[in-house]
């Protein structure tokens, strides 16, 4: 039986690992797969070191984005309530539906924070009054805010 190499991973590689990671794989996949496509460098002391520093300077970037998502979840909760207008027809019920974009938008104008819209979630709208929805701001930052559908 021939041993194990360690490597470390370059790039992201399919059920294997993320770059960055010390993998453990066989000889001949090294040899002949991960290496001549530049995946993988044989894991040394130096590279081991380098690798460390990387993830370092990593845990630092995703502390500043938390830390900024956190600033972000204070002025969107201290807002209060957004307030988006919508055409009205019988018994209140508005004409389409209200979607993440005008939300974003609106929360635009009252805060100038750009959300990315894909991270709001909006409860079923479809008459005029007063509705939660959720903002996801970063993996585990999420803001409640408050949204008065009006008719315009």
């Amino acid at each position: 039986m021939a041993k194990r190499v360690q490597l470390v991973l370059n790039q992201d590689v399919l059920k294997l690992g993320k770059s960055g990671d010390l993998v453990e794989v066989a000889p001949g996949y090294a040899r002949n797969y991960l290496l001549p496509r530049s995946l993988a460098t044989p894991a040394t002391a130096g590279i081991l070191k380098q690798v460390e520093r990387r993830r370092e300077i990593e845990r630092q970037r995703q502390l500043e984005l938390k830390q900024q998502a956190q600033e972000q979840k204070a002025s969107l909760e201290k807002v209060g309530s957004l307030s988006i207008a919508k055409q009205v027809g019988e018994n209140d019920a508005i004409f389409g539906t209200v979607t993440t974009q005008e939300v974003a938008d609106a929360i635009k104008q009252a805060t100038q924070l750009d959300v990315d819209r894909r991270g709001i979630t909006l409860p079923d709208i479809s008459k005029i009054g007063t509705y939660e929805a959720e903002v996801k701001l970063y993996s585990d930052v999420t803001a409640k805010v408050s949204i008065s559908v009006v008719p315009n």
